[in-house]
């Protein structure tokens, strides 16, 4: 056995730098961004933008009652994934899906009012309760923008990190869930703005945040932008992208859109996601073994 005196600070910096990546690779609570993330995260917001239209509109039971509803579904799935001691691509995955179905929902409550503008075939309202608070798109956003500001202020303040490969902790997780939700919802906003406001229609505003993305793209190879905060403004513009996208998809063709429905786009959007989670488990489960393998000669060099 080794004279613990002989160990330079070389050797005992390096001995907690190893326990604090295995204590890092066992608490990850939160995916790496990859190409398959962002592919992942731009279908559930398609999927949230139909499924909460389906919810609201189709069925008929209006922007409160599906708001309570999907809200309490998030706070669900939020408190699964919270409980979960390692990253988990279902439980992740779901709360992302609940939270962009919520911000449909809470955002057309905000926005919208029983004007025929919102309400269409002649219709005075749109399920049980108030039918929208009726702010206007604009007004909408910037109390969202708002929000968002404050919670990044506080997440600043806190001295927790801004990656989320780097988020272990439950506050940190609880700060990027609150971030996440007004986001979503935000994304809604600009996207309905973009399609029914902008005059640019459905297809036209899909393009428009399409571009806006490849800038931010090609703005990771410029050193002096910080990739934090080009990963947020990301994620905020998929929302739109996925609104736009899922609206293309569900509204009439006398509208701009393909007319498919939401209940049809919401099923086949919910199996190309379930489909893209299973890969990602079957990933990570992977990547744990490769983990484990190459951490066991560090703890034996430890030990």
């Amino acid at each position: 056995m080794e004279n613990p005196e002989l160990l330079t600070d070389l050797d005992v910096a390096s001995t907690h730098q190893s326990a604090a990546s295995r204590t890092k690779t066992v608490m990850k609570k939160l995916p790496e961004v990859t190409l398959a993330f962002w592919v992942m995260k731009i279908a559930a917001t398609t999927l949230g933008e139909t499924a909460g239209d389906l919810f609201a509109q189709t069925l008929k039971l209006g922007y409160f009652l599906t708001t309570i509803a999907l809200f309490l579904i998030f706070v669900v799935t939020l408190v699964v994934q919270l409980r979960s001691r390692h990253y988990n691509p279902f439980f992740y995955w779901t709360v992302i899906l609940s939270t962009s179905m919520a911000g449909t929902t809470m955002s057309d409550f905000m926005n919208r009012d029983a004007s025929a503008k919102f309400l269409s075939n002649g219709a005075t309202s749109l399920g049980w309760g108030p039918q929208g608070l009726g702010l206007g798109y604009p007004t909408g956003a910037a109390i969202l923008i708002s929000i968002l500001l404050v919670i990044f202020a506080v997440w600043k303040v806190s001295g927790m990190t801004f990656q989320i490969r780097d988020i272990v902790t439950f506050r940190g997780e609880a700060l990027f869930w609150s971030a996440i939700l007004v986001s979503n919802t935000l994304g809604t906003s600009m996207g309905d703005f973009l399609s029914d406001s902008s005059g640019l229609g459905y297809l036209g505003g899909a393009l428009l945040v399409s571009g806006a993305l490849a800038v931010l793209l090609a703005l990771m190879k410029v050193p002096v932008v910080p990739n934090v905060l080009l990963f947020w403004i990301a994620f905020v513009l998929t929302r739109p992208l996925g609104a736009t996208a899922g609206d293309f998809l569900t509204k009439p063709v006398a509208k701009g859109g393909l007319n498919l429905g939401t209940a049809g786009s919401s099923a086949v959007l919910l199996a190309v996601l379930f489909g893209l989670m299973a890969y990602a488990h079957v990933q990570e489960k992977k990547n744990a073994v490769t983990r484990a393998e190459q951490e066991q000669p560090l703890t034996r060099q430890a030990g």
